[in-house]
């Protein structure tokens, strides 16, 4: 059993790696090969979604896939959130690469809702799903 886990904890670490690398490619390539800007924008909102189910299921890793979805989800709408705070550092922070990539820049429930579908996919195809 758990070897199983050890097993399962791998495979989400390394679908973190993937899904990390496909967004940013996404974000960095999309316009450059043509891609629609509701692909390149919302499809990395996606993908940021399902990175953070994966670790949080990384984190939880023994949890139902529900309740790292919902925990995930929590997460999520609460980085969103955040975004209608401002401070002139993290404003300075948020036009970063960095700060852009981990925090936005701007609130938007669009992203809620591709945060959502990213998680919901995420745990649909959940390494560690039995």
């Amino acid at each position: 059993m758990r070897e199983a886990h050890s097993r399962s904890q791998f495979l989400r670490l390394a679908a973190v790696f993937v899904v990390i690398a496909v967004g940013l490619a996404l974000r960095r390539l999309g316009y450059a090969v043509d891609l629609p800007f509701v692909v390149v924008k919302y499809g990395g909102s996606a993908l940021w979604g399902a990175m953070v189910y994966l670790l949080v299921a990384l984190v939880f890793g023994r949890s139902p896939r529900a309740v790292i979805a919902v925990m995930a989800l929590f997460i999520a709408i609460s980085v969103e959130l955040f975004r209608l705070y401002h401070t002139p550092g993290l404003d300075a922070f948020r036009l970063t690469t960095a700060g852009a990539l981990l925090l936005g820049r701007i609130f938007s429930l669009w992203n809620i809702l591709a945060y959502a579908v990213g998680i919901a996919a995420a745990c649909a195809f959940d390494p560690a799903r039995r």
